[in-house]
């Protein structure tokens, strides 16, 4: 991404190089597009080769109809009005509005995968696309319609949109309305509304041609960028987890040993030796994880495990990134044409398998280290482990501390479980039995979403008894990080509301993901 010095950054869609950092900017509005020459060039030139080819032979969407239909011929006179039937009939989009971001986000994937210059399209719709990201609005586009071939009712309804048949919406952005902890959720309840765009600043309607319709409906673009949104959002969980478990582990005076360099050179995972790396920087300890010895000779798997299972989040973040790199990249449409402008292929590359499998990974990957987070939570309240009173409580002997937090973290990490049952598992069979499988690769990327969500407050819960037990303790260890943690949150021990700690440490997770 170009900075500049002042006002949003510049990226530049080529149709092989944009990144997920560069297409979460776009989603904030913390940067604005620009279209690299050579690829409009590239999009110019696979437009024409689509309209020669199909002078000469059968096109599926454009001379034929499409799904079960794809043996019907279509009037070579028809074809304009084909294609606007096909946006019409497949804008069949149920239940709620997707926010902003998420919008934003397939914009900017299906305007960089057209520039790939395999879709055929007239290159005015990625114009449009791109003028839609500048001016800051975007097609209402609803949640349901989609099976992971393809995200037929949302690029349906963005088509209708482009051409001028639907509105535009124009709505405050998230990133500025609040923190960017989690990626791809609702709006906060103080956020303006999504409001109809006036008419001051739209991308101008581009006039459909024979062709348009399919070449912009075949791609899994709201999907891609949903699931960008995710992987952003995991991996500033991911390393904010590295800081909360080494504070865990200083509060309960826990052994180092687990995270030694030695022993994950035994068993060479990248994740688990970067996860062990990590925490032993956040505690100022060298490679032998030499230091005081700790309470105990080991201790329970949510500190002596930690490296193993959250090194398997790590790796499957990282996955999840190249997965999504690779395919806002590369030309998904069926069918494709060929970069030299000298054939169609009609192939199977929207089946987004590979996307939805990276998904399904992810969340399984994140369930097994929040399980560890809540165990070492519960942890916190033990007063064998820590030395302190139960559940860090201070006052009576009644008093309850820390304790709901279990409630609370265990109630998100039962929406996590839930989140972290393998979308990929679905079956379906559609349009007359011809599409007869599906990877639900959406379902997924919104599974995703929703389990950063509940592992935030999981994380967020954690991290407010590692403070408080780092405080009573009478010399708390001299970590960086506790101090910027203990400056952050409340201060207290009597019985009172947590929310208001939860919260605050909820906010304070992408400030330490950055230590």
């Amino acid at each position: 991404m170009e900075r500049t010095p002042d006002g949003p950054g510049r990226v530049v869609l080529n149709g092989t190089t944009l990144t997920v950092g560069e297409l979460i900017a776009l989603a904030d509005g913390a940067a604005v597009p620009a279209v690299a020459p050579e690829a409009r060039d590239r999009a110019l030139r696979s437009w024409r080769a689509a309209e020669r080819l199909a002078a000469t032979g059968s096109l599926y969407g454009r001379g034929t109809g499409v799904g079960a239909q794809r043996s019907v011929p279509v009037d070579p006179h028809d074809e304009r009005a084909h294609g606007l039937r096909l946006l019409r009939s497949h804008a069949g989009g149920a239940g709620a509005l997707l926010p902003a971001r998420q919008v934003r986000a397939m914009l900017a994937v299906r305007a960089n995968q057209l520039l790939a210059g395999g879709s055929g399209i007239q290159p005015a719709f990625i114009d449009a696309l791109t003028e839609a990201l500048r001016l800051g609005v975007h097609p209402e586009v609803h949640e349901y319609g989609a099976v992971g071939t393809g995200d037929l009712t949302a690029l349906a309804q963005t088509g209708l949109t482009l051409i001028g048949e639907r509105p535009w919406m124009k709505g405050e952005l998230p990133s500025a309305v609040q923190p960017a902890v989690l990626q791809g959720g609702p709006a906060p309840e103080d956020a303006p509304p999504v409001v109809p765009a006036g008419p001051a600043a739209l991308p101008a309607p581009v006039t459909l041609r024979p062709g348009d319709a399919l070449a912009l409906l075949s791609s899994n673009a709201l999907a891609l960028g949903q699931a960008a949104l995710a992987q952003s959002g995991l991996d500033t969980l991911l390393r904010a987890t590295h800081v909360v478990a080494a504070l865990s582990l200083a509060a309960v005076s826990g052994s180092a040993e687990a995270y030694a360099a030695p022993v994950h050179a035994l068993r060479p995972y990248p994740g688990a030796a970067r996860a062990a790396a990590e925490v032993r920087r956040h505690l100022g300890l060298d490679e032998r994880a030499s230091g005081p010895p700790g309470r105990r000779i080991q201790d329970p798997f949510g500190f002596r495990a930690f490296p193993q299972a959250h090194g398997c989040a790590l790796d499957a973040a990282d996955r999840l990134r190249e997965t999504v790199e690779v395919e806002v990249n590369c030309p998904s449409e069926n069918p494709v044409i060929t970069l030299d402008g000298t054939a169609a292929y009609h192939h199977g590359g929207f089946f987004a398998a590979p996307l939805g499998l990276a998904l399904d990974a992810a969340n399984l990957a994140l369930l097994q280290t929040a399980q560890l987070s809540a165990a070492r939570l519960t942890a916190l309240g033990d007063p064998g482990l820590t030395g302190l009173s139960a559940f860090l409580a201070v006052g009576p002997a009644s008093s309850s501390g820390t304790m709901i937090l279990e409630y609370t973290a265990n109630s998100a990490l039962a929406e996590l479980r839930s989140c972290a049952a393998p979308a990929s598992v679905g079956h379906a069979v559609l349009s007359r039995g011809l599409e007869e499988a599906a990877s639900f690769a959406g379902q997924a990327a919104r599974q995703t979403l929703r389990a950063t969500d509940a592992y935030a407050t999981v994380l967020a819960c954690e991290l407010v008894s590692a403070v408080r037990a780092l405080r009573l303790l009478p010399a708390p260890p001299p970590v960086a990080a506790f101090a910027v943690a203990s400056a952050a949150l409340p201060l207290g021990t009597d019985d009172r509301p947590l929310t208001g700690d939860v919260t605050a440490a909820t906010e304070l997770l992408p400030v330490l993901a950055a230590l």
